[in-house]
């Protein structure tokens, strides 16, 4: 189900998620990734990635930030923002369409197909870069033809 995002709220969580930045522990890469998700109850939650030196274990950024939002309570979101130094803007990975890739873009950017886990295919991405400027895009023009909880049913 698609929400709508206010201006305000569009400001806040690009606000919060560049914001985060600042808490990435990347001592290895030095890419600082931060995230911010908004839930459907009006709360931002920011998390950034967090590296360790067996470049597997690290948690990016959106596995972070929704990590913390689901055991909080919260299963519904409004929007997503992703937020690199980089110019343009990165997206989320995808695990699932990443495996041929190497270790930095694997390991760095959120597993799509976690955010999926969450969200629908209509659910927009915020995506920054180190400038501050944006796109966006959904899950489905990000994982096409997905694969999430609702095959399930």
């Amino acid at each position: 189900m698609a929400h709508t995002i206010t201006a305000q709220e569009l400001t806040t969580l690009s606000t919060k998620a560049i914001d985060a930045k600042a808490t990435a522990y990347c001592p290895y890469s030095k890419f600082r990734v931060g995230a911010c998700i908004l839930t459907t109850s009006g709360e931002f939650i920011t998390g950034a990635n967090v590296e360790n030196a067996s470049y597997p274990v690290g948690t990016c950024a959106e596995r972070v930030t929704i990590g913390a939002a689901i055991v909080a309570g919260h299963r519904d979101f409004k929007a997503l923002a992703v937020a690199t130094d980089i110019k343009p803007a990165a997206s989320p990975c995808g695990m699932c369409r990443q495996l041929w890739g190497f270790f930095f873009f694997f390991f760095f950017f959120s597993s799509s197909s976690f955010i999926r886990e969450f969200t629908s295919p209509s659910f927009p991405v915020y995506m920054y870069d180190g400038e501050g400027n944006h796109k966006v895009m959904t899950m489905e023009e990000l994982l096409p033809d997905s694969f999430g909880p609702d095959h399930l049913k």
